[in-house]
């Protein structure tokens, strides 16, 4: 399968016969997946290379500098691998600031997706919005493509699903509800952390659960509900089953947040790689034991009901 082409707007040298969507893209979900796979289909039928473009920060970050910051559901790199399962040739990456922000919708399209990156068809979505107040409409492309000579294609409601999708949420599922099951099920695929392991205090191991214990790679990731999942687990190139706890261990008195996982039937040390987790089920709650046995038995069923989701 072709990669593809992570691109800064800073790097990028004029892209001829392209056919480009636009969107923030966070989470690549089934409602954005018709959308990026008409794109994929416009610009084999054109013999053109398919672009998606999309946004880093997130710009509600940037709209509304007072909010705590918007979770993201997938990181750049996350969302490019995605994209390259599609079949994307391009994901062109602008960095969203305030001087952009005020950039109106007409000057978007000229500046950037007519003579930045070529196109010769702009797929849009039945309800999308860009530009400086979200005033750029099907209407502002259609009349674009008529004066500077690209064509407009619209992705009707039908075409986009009777489910209706939003990276909220899908965010609100994961981190209000740990409900990592139904994500999924909007995503289109298991939701999935990366991060590095790290040292911790190694009391998984004293009571025989030894865990890796993971700093996400990017500090505005969405971290599900605190509590115990089963998971799946990538280490280099190989898949193991293992279960997830993230939360406060209050059975051990401790305060920050911590993500550990326990990987099944391995004893590898992986200290600074950076694995992979993708959840399965959520399990149960954290908990607070009375002491370390009634957790070491609690561990052993939460693997047998781990066990049973791999």
């Amino acid at each position: 399968m072709p990669k593809t082409e992570l691109i800064f707007l800073k790097d990028i040298e004029r892209i001829s016969n392209s056919v480009v969507t636009v969107g923030t893209f966070d989470g690549v979900h089934l409602g954005h997946k018709a959308l990026i796979e008409t794109v994929v289909r416009k610009a084999k039928e054109r013999n053109a290379r398919s672009v998606v473009i999309s946004f880093d920060p997130h710009p509600r970050d940037i709209i509304n500098p007072g909010s705590a910051g918007i979770k993201q559901l997938t990181t750049i790199q996350e969302r490019r691998e995605i994209l390259e399962e599609i079949g994307i040739d391009v994901l062109l990456i602008i960095p969203f600031t305030r001087d952009f922000s005020l950039l109106s919708s007409e000057e978007f399209v000229k500046k950037i997706v007519f003579e930045r990156v070529g196109v010769s068809e702009f797929v849009i979505g039945y309800d999308h919005h860009f530009g400086k107040d979200r005033t750029g409409t099907i209407e502002t492309v259609e009349n674009l493509g008529k004066e500077l000579g690209f064509d407009a294609f619209v992705v009707s409601k039908r075409e986009m699903g009777t489910v209706t999708v939003s990276s909220t949420t899908i965010r609100r599922e994961l981190s209000e509800n740990g409900a990592v099951e139904h994500a999924s099920n909007l995503l289109g695929r298991k939701y999935l952390l990366n991060g590095i392991v790290i040292h911790g205090d190694k009391r998984g191991r004293e009571i025989g659960f030894p865990t890796a214990n993971l700093k996400p790679e990017h500090p505005n990731k969405v971290i599900p509900k605190n509590g115990v999942y089963a998971v799946k687990v990538r280490v280099e190139e190989s898949w193991y089953g293992g279960m997830m706890n993230i939360g406060h261990r209050p059975t051990f008195d401790k305060i920050e947040l911590r993500l550990e996982v326990n990987i099944f039937d391995f004893d590898k040390d992986i200290y600074g790689q950076t694995i992979q987790v993708r959840f399965l089920k959520r399990l149960r709650d954290e908990i607070k034991f009375s002491g370390i046995d009634e957790l070491v038995a609690q561990l052993a069923r939460d693997k047998e009901n781990a066990l049973r989701e791999l």
